[in-house]
């Protein structure tokens, strides 16, 4: 990234809601060691210059596996493999290790610069001999334009709180049914009753011991997934944070009462109306605290802010219970293997039907009163 110029750059990037696509967060990615060619990430990055300006652009890295992209590609490439096709390395856009919709081309102008940098990547493609092209979570506008442009789009179950014009965190109870919010409040109050406290933390303000905590339970989490874990940042990328990088995080934390060490946290990464869950982690046990470090506190904070929208990241389905709608998420491929096109077109809408159907049913379980003024 550092051979790209940031304000340009930055400027295509303003219209994004999500800052996982700024300069200096994919350069921290890069400078702390955790997206390199060491790691399995080559930085390929494309870029569009018109008369020595910037108008397109697109984080690109050449990849030697799937793993970080939680697009679950694997039986891609072992058909691939089957057939004589070599697989890797393959050529992806994505904000790396980020599995919430926040891709797309920078672009001046989407449809024309959009398409002129398409293109001269499938060229790169070509004269490289690359098979396999995939841009993941890429955001809806995105995704028609690639459809357009020939590839393929297949749906991936994910999660999405929206603020309904709430102005109080009852107003989201409200929407419970009756049940419902009192488990919410139980588990609230289970805080309290266990001698805890949780509080929001701007990154920019945070203290530095915040970030050297943050590694550690971020660590402590992937170490219960031992070969599964999503172990991809290092410890330089949360220890040595820049500041336009921190200006985008919020920490959630939970301290034991009268201590000042946190024991759980979160962190979060916010631009304007957007928040996105991104890590988390606990050095105790205790009953409900994930739910209100993870969940019930960002929601309370994000009202109050006038947030209309948070991404939890993957994740378990606990979250239907607590209001997060699932909804469908999106990467688009291209197989430049004739044989392998047509196995990927002739399966795909088999496969999105079967992924849809689960998130209309995951989706008709989140325990909503049918409408706000149903079920008081």
């Amino acid at each position: 990234m550092h051979d790209i110029p940031v304000e340009p750059w930055n400027a295509l990037a303003a219209t994004f809601d999500s800052p996982l696509i700024n300069h200096e967060w994919l350069a921290h990615l890069e400078d702390s060691g955790s997206m390199t060619p060491a790691a399995g990430w080559q930085p390929s990055h494309a870029c569009l210059w018109d008369e020595g300006v910037l108008v397109a652009a697109a984080p690109l890295y050449l990849r030697d596996n799937s793993w970080g992209e939680f697009v679950f590609d694997f039986a891609f490439a072992e058909v691939a493999g089957k057939i004589g096709m070599q697989y890797y390395p393959k050529l992806v856009g994505m904000s790396p290790a980020t599995p919430s919709s926040a891709y797309g081309f920078l672009a001046r102008d989407p449809e024309t610069d959009g398409q002129r940098l398409f293109e001269a990547i499938e060229a790169f493609c070509d004269r490289s001999g690359i098979k396999v092209l995939q841009f993941n979570y890429v955001l809806d506008e995105w995704r028609e334009r690639f459809e357009r442009w020939g590839m393929v789009a297949w749906a991936h179950h994910g999660y999405q709180w929206h603020n309904e014009n709430f102005n109080h965190f009852d107003d989201y109870l409200a929407r419970f049914t009756k049940n419902q919010r009192r488990n919410v409040r139980r588990e609230r109050k289970s805080m309290v009753d266990q001698g805890l406290e949780i509080k929001m933390v701007a990154g920019a303000t945070a203290p530095e011991s915040y970030f050297q905590a943050m590694y550690r339970f971020y660590r402590i989490t992937n170490d219960q997934y031992g070969p599964y874990a999503a172990r991809f940042l290092s410890a330089d990328f949360f220890r040595n944070m820049p500041t336009e990088v921190r200006r985008h995080v919020w920490f959630v934390a939970a301290f034991r009462q009268a201590e000042s060490d946190p024991v759980a946290m979160a962190m979060l990464v916010r631009k304007d109306g957007r928040v996105l869950g991104r890590y988390w982690g606990s050095s105790v046990y205790a009953d409900n605290l994930h739910f209100n470090v993870c969940y019930y506190t960002p929601i309370e904070w994000a009202i109050e802010e006038g947030v209309q929208t948070f991404d939890p990241g993957m994740g378990s389905s606990h979250k239907v219970r607590r209001g997060f709608r699932s909804v469908a998420n999106y990467s688009v491929h291209r197989f430049y293997d004739s044989r392998m096109d047509t196995i990927l077109r002739a399966n795909i809408d088999r496969i999105n039907s079967v992924e849809n159907a689960q998130i209309e049913a995951l989706d008709a379980a989140v325990p909503y009163k049918r409408s706000p003024a149903t079920e008081l």
